[in-house]
């Protein structure tokens, strides 16, 4: 089973989220991190990374979205549309955090991080 790299909550209210969590489960969040589309993140406890930020475009709706680490973004990507999921996003270079990607299958939103 791949580990997770990344939950990403896309919300409105970002600082009252971060607080919650902040109280909920012990996380501190930093700054907004530019190459995050300005989320600010936490490391968790077994070294995943939590990240609250707002939404980036007006028809992008609250969402938490989990990206699993994978060591060949392309062969990931390539077999989840051999399995019939449909790529969102496509492998994307995000400055010095890595490479993500987004697939949609079953109505469900999964994301896809090589460091």
């Amino acid at each position: 089973m791949p580990s997770v790299h990344y939950v990403e909550i896309v919300c409105e209210d970002v600082d009252v989220r971060c607080a919650s969590l902040e109280q909920l489960h012990g996380l501190s969040f930093g700054p907004a991190v530019p190459d995050l589309g300005q989320a600010r993140v936490a490391e968790a406890h077994d070294g995943s990374l939590v990240g609250v930020r707002a939404p980036l475009a007006e028809h992008e709706t609250p969402i938490v979205r989990t990206y699993l680490t994978v060591d060949d973004i392309a062969q990931a990507v390539e077999h989840a549309q051999q399995a019939g999921a449909t790529i969102a996003y496509p492998p994307t270079k995000q400055g010095d955090t890595g490479t993500w990607a987004i697939y949609l299958a079953g109505g469900l939103q999964f994301g896809l991080w090589q460091r």
